[in-house]
């Protein structure tokens, strides 16, 4: 699938597509409570937003200052076409860019075998955050 990744700021007009696709698929589709889906990391972090041709959002990441990757979303009619693993592609190579050692994240159960053929290794049990089951895994870079 061909789209655009850009690098957005929390603070600028972009920070609403970044907003609307995470509400989409953790509040609405996930039932993760609203007021807990945004938190004092997304002014800290560093956000990629993907989006199509037109311009419209498909899917978004961030990374934190502490080098956790996380609030990967991609919209439900374009998942398995690419976006996701786009966007992880390119928040790693941003961590390399900042000359981190490695990368973490909190993945869903679900999709820890999407994480793990991009290089990322399960560590310790799982556990629940936000009413579903993660599993930490981490990429050395």
């Amino acid at each position: 699938m061909n789209l655009d990744i850009v690098s957005v700021s929390w603070d600028d007009a972009a920070a609403e597509h970044l907003k609307s696709v995470r509400f989409e698929v953790f509040v609405d589709e996930q039932g993760v409570p609203p007021d807990i889906e945004l938190d004092e990391l997304d002014h800290l972090s560093d956000h990629l937003l993907a989006r199509d041709s037109g311009g419209q959002a498909l899917g978004c990441v961030r990374l934190t200052p502490a080098g956790q990757i996380g609030r990967m979303a991609v919209r439900a009619p374009f998942r398995n076409r690419g976006v996701g693993s786009q966007l992880l592609h390119a928040m790693i190579a941003q961590a390399k860019d900042q000359g981190r050692q490695a990368v973490f994240l909190h993945a869903q159960v679900h999709a820890q075998a999407f994480y793990q053929r991009h290089g990322f290794c399960p560590a310790g049990q799982t556990f629940c955050e936000a009413g579903i089951q993660h599993q930490h895994m981490t990429l050395s870079l």
